[in-house]
């Protein structure tokens, strides 16, 4: 009689707490001491050992990523009809905020280089928009943009730059952390991140005036008075005090967690990298990526939905690259600069299982399952 008994799930990339139950030890202190509300020695100490770790003078922690985006975006001034140029290859969150600001999306194509922004393609749409608010560059799964020439660009038009590193927490470009390049950096600890909080993001700069106030908008702008006033627009974006103990408790595990999806890449590059048509993502010099997701490229017959529907099969997550924003329903209506190369690797794009808990023996089953297809 044929089992009917569920295979295990194995998933693209889970929460991961750490062994040592460093999580729980913050966690607790914020129990014990009643400090359960958007402020308390948790959210201060996550916002220092952040800023320590990736090397940024100030940082401000909030209940999103996409929160940290949208102050960023209103900390360098952006507001109505202001153009921000966008990395495409991204996920919604990074240009949703622009909408928020009622500015306006211009989008940039990648190269393929880097998967990232392509400095092309970047100064093209200078030429086309002179006056240009900000930009905001992606570090795609965890691989840097080229930031040297980004920013030499962006100086040289004297434009805020905003980098959106969500997905790339643990990696450097040139031996400095991604996000601390720009104006300001955001951070996400989103379930399916490198490390998590089971929600909340961060605001990095080395500008501490702009980073104060960032915090006073996340506080709902609420003035130094004996009564309630606010004299601007506020939002109810800060990170409780529970929240930042589990931050603070997955920020020592960090290492661990960049170390292990290293493996897990370079695992399935050394099993899969000989295969036709195989391509994985790129591998420069000077980019020391975390590898938030393995992502490879498929340019034979096999397909990526092929990968994808003989892995659910036996219930093991995997997932196209990101679809660029311009080729989004609600964003098809802004410009987009480029040739492309967004689209051929959404296309051809697949990530693979990258979960920091998965063992050897679950990566031999995914490498066996996904070759079986060449045969």
């Amino acid at each position: 009689m044929e089992s009917t008994k569920v295979k295990e799930r194995i998933f693209l990339s889970s929460p991961h707490l750490s062994d040592e139950g460093y999580e729980m030890q913050y966690v607790k202190e914020a129990f014990d001491t009643n400090w359960i509300a958007p402020l308390g020695e948790n959210v201060n100490g996550f916002e220092r050992e952040l800023a320590e770790k990736v090397g940024s003078k100030s940082a401000a922690a909030l209940s999103s990523g996409t929160a940290a985006i949208h102050l960023a975006l209103k900390a360098a001034g952006v507001g109505e009809g202001d153009i921000v140029f966008c990395s495409t290859l991204t996920f919604s969150a990074t240009a949703n905020p622009i909408i928020y600001q009622n500015a306006i999306p211009v989008f940039i194509d990648s190269d393929y280089e880097t998967w990232n922004m392509s400095p092309k393609a970047l100064e093209e749409a200078f030429e086309k928009y002179p006056e240009v608010k900000a930009v905001l560059v992606v570090h795609l799964y965890g691989l840097s943009a080229d930031m040297d020439k980004i920013m030499e660009i962006c100086k040289k038009h004297n434009v805020a730059v905003i980098e959106d590193a969500a997905e790339s927490l643990g990696s450097y470009y040139k031996g400095k952390h991604t996000g601390t390049f720009g104006d300001y950096g955001i951070f996400s600890f989103n379930g399916n991140k490198i490390i998590t909080t089971s929600g909340g993001g961060m605001l990095v700069s080395n500008n501490e005036e702009r980073i104060a106030k960032a915090r006073f908008w996340a506080t709902q702008s609420r003035d130094q008075s004996r009564h309630y006033q606010h004299s601007e627009l506020g939002f109810n974006y800060r990170m409780s005090n529970v929240v930042a103990g589990i931050g603070r408790g997955q920020l020592k595990v960090l290492d661990q967690r960049v170390a292990k999806k290293n493996y897990i890449f370079e695992f399935y590059k050394r099993e899969l990298g000989g295969l036709d048509g195989v391509e994985f993502m790129p591998s420069n010099d000077w980019d020391e990526p975390n590898y938030w997701l393995s992502s490879m490229i498929l340019s034979g017959q096999v397909r990526p939905i092929d990968v994808m529907e003989a892995l659910e099969k036996e219930n093991i997550e995997s997932r196209p690259v990101w679809k660029p924003m311009h080729m989004q329903p609600f964003f098809e209506k802004y410009d987009f600069v480029g040739t492309d190369v967004s689209e051929e690797l959404f296309e051809n794009g697949l990530c693979l299982p990258s979960d920091t808990k998965i063992t050897v023996v679950q990566l031999a089953k995914i490498v066996e399952i996904i070759k079986g297809l060449w045969v």
